[in-house]
């Protein structure tokens, strides 16, 4: 029975800027994503009978059932190429939940792309960036991966071109978990409903210059403050020669960019009580042929 398996690569934002209150409710967003070579696999192959049926390969970290980001992707796309076989998937998580790293989002992609490739059939880009948008807002920017600038929500996603290959060490707290919604209270008092012109063409500058990506982001001074050993250590990974480090997404996991990948192991030595990764950047070329090169 023909089977595949899949990697669903994490991502950092390299910048994430909250530029106001939408008029719809939601956060209008500025950010820089970047995909990290920490990944998930998704196995997929046929099934007897027309049931979805998903298996985690990790104890107690997220549900296996329709609310989970998978089953509702590969539910969402049988039913728009009226496919009407079964399907097993094995999810082996590596990536962290509730980090920051995108784990989820990076799991439905992989689950989308991996049926196209698992059926041989084929979707126009704007029907399954359509269908990623309706998963959650991440989801899109994991049909691209590389480095990419996201909008709005942070569903409208650009390619961006590639920066060099980075040396990246990702300290995820076990004691210390940050929920989106959170997050998002934390800062939502003083933000107006409009966006700010000038923030956003110094952005827009920003993304498209030669210099690279400085990291900045805006849920830092709040989850900080909540939870201040976030902030020790960033601190720590600066001391041990990290070039920069900031906030993964929302929280928890703090990430530090290295020179050189042996310098980020010796600084992974400080964290013996959390977990922590070495890890690099991945261009949008390599993760497209990791995905099949579609």
């Amino acid at each position: 029975m023909r089977s595949l398996s899949i990697p669903a690569f994490a991502k950092v934002n390299l910048r994430l800027h909250i530029v106001g209150r939408r008029a719809d409710g939601y956060h209008e967003l500025r950010t820089v994503f970047q995909t990290l070579s920490l990944h998930d696999t998704l196995e997929m192959q046929w099934a007897d009978g027309k049931k979805i049926e998903l298996e985690i390969a990790a104890s107690g970290v997220c549900p296996a059932g329709p609310e989970n980001l998978v089953w509702r992707a590969l539910d969402a796309l049988r039913s728009r190429l009226k496919i009407r076989r079964g399907i097993r998937a094995r999810l082996i998580k590596r990536i962290p939940v509730t980090r920051g790293l995108g784990g989820g989002s990076s799991d439905a992609a992989a689950a989308l792309r991996g049926l196209l490739r698992l059926s041989g059939k084929s979707l126009p880009l704007e029907e399954l960036i359509e269908i990623a948008a309706g998963l959650g807002a991440d989801v899109p920017f994991f049909l691209f991966g590389g480095r990419a600038l996201g909008v709005g929500r942070g569903d409208e996603v650009y390619p961006l071109p590639d920066g060099p290959r980075q040396s990246i060490l990702v300290v995820s707290p076990n004691s210390i978990s940050v929920s989106t919604a959170d997050a998002y209270r934390w800062i939502s008092r003083g933000l107006t409903k409009s966006t700010n012109p000038s923030k956003i063409s110094s952005f827009c500058a920003l993304c498209w210059s030669p210099q690279g990506v400085p990291l900045a982001n805006d849920f830092e001074p709040a989850v900080f403050r909540r939870n201040p050993r976030l902030s020790r250590i960033k601190r720590a990974l600066l001391q041990s020669g990290a070039a920069e480090a900031a906030l993964a997404g929302s929280g928890s996991a703090v990430f530090g960019v290295f020179r050189n990948p042996a310098r980020a192991r010796r600084t992974a030595l400080r964290f013996p009580e959390d977990e922590v990764f070495v890890t690099e950047s991945v261009s949008r070329e390599r993760y497209l042929r990791a995905h099949g090169g579609r």
